[in-house]
């Protein structure tokens, strides 16, 4: 298929979540060459059917495999949750997903342990099983839906007196947990960690999937032999986006540091269903 070590890396999310996978990829492997894909006409994906994102992510995937990828990571833990495991024999290159590197990381540092998701992950409960599987049943879970979460992050309303009263809402039942750990079941949700932060006890800490995924790309490109050879040269990266890129590109540049140059897939370049 032509992939070798200087093929890029495919990450993807249904909006400006997987940056926070892109900026840990920017600075774990800066060599490293990226196409980002932000599913911006359909997020958010958290209140789809299990079906629907199984279709959206074949979709994405078989455009990925076009641009002949070396590795795609998943950078939507609601696709990791609902789509993952189905898709993955379906193609010839590495997928990875955010939960079990998030999971793993969370019992490392918490016993009582709290996963900030969307309703479709919640309801797969695909971090309570890989939390109770990776402690091997000693730490405990509590799961909260955040449906209110990505609408107003892809509004850029990070930090509207609304979204911080959202928040409260939300940490309240795990609050009353005790929990001393707080996983970011949503790639879009570090965003609002500044907010988060000053809500919870300072001894709470907090788990981006994000960090521990790109970990995982890192050690399995190395062990592929397709991580890009010394000497290295800064990568490049390519956005592309099924909405409207301006939209986009405005709010990404708050956590890029520049606009960055976006590209709109038409359905004659991507199949992407409604």
């Amino acid at each position: 298929m032509g992939r070798n070590p200087e093929s890029p890396i495919g990450v993807f999310d249904s909006g400006v979540g997987g940056l926070t996978v892109l900026l840990e990829i920017y600075r774990q492997m800066p060599w490293e060459s990226v196409i980002y894909f932000g599913d911006t006409d359909r997020v958010p994906y958290g209140n789809r059917t299990a079906g629907e994102i199984i279709t959206f992510v074949q979709e994405i995937l078989d455009w990925f495999a076009a641009q002949q990828v070396k590795m795609v990571i998943m950078a939507c833990n609601t696709s990791s949750a609902l789509a993952l495991e189905v898709v993955r024999p379906l193609y010839d290159f590495p997928i990875l997903g955010l939960i079990l590197p998030g999971a793993r990381a969370a019992v490392q540092v918490g016993k009582r342990i709290g996963v900030l998701a969307t309703t479709a992950t919640v309801n797969s409960n695909a971090y309570g099983d890989a939390i109770l599987e990776s402690s091997q049943g000693k730490a405990q879970v509590w799961q909260v839906a955040c449906p209110e979460f990505v609408p107003l992050i892809e509004q850029g309303r990070i930090f509207d007196p609304y979204t911080i009263a959202v928040a409260r809402t939300y940490l309240r039942p795990l609050l009353a947990r005790r929990i001393d750990t707080l996983v970011f079941g949503c790639t879009h949700y570090p965003h609002l960690a500044p907010i988060i932060r000053e809500i919870l006890p300072p001894s709470v800490r907090l788990v981006d999937p994000a960090v521990f995924v790109t970990q995982a790309a890192l050690q399995e490109l190395s062990l592929l032999g397709l991580s890009r050879p010394y000497p290295y040269h800064p990568g490049q990266t390519s956005f592309y986006v099924s909405g409207c890129p301006e939209q986009f590109a405005q709010l990404a540049s708050r956590w890029l540091g520049e606009i960055p140059i976006v590209a709109k897939l038409v359905p004659s370049t991507v199949r992407l269903s409604s």
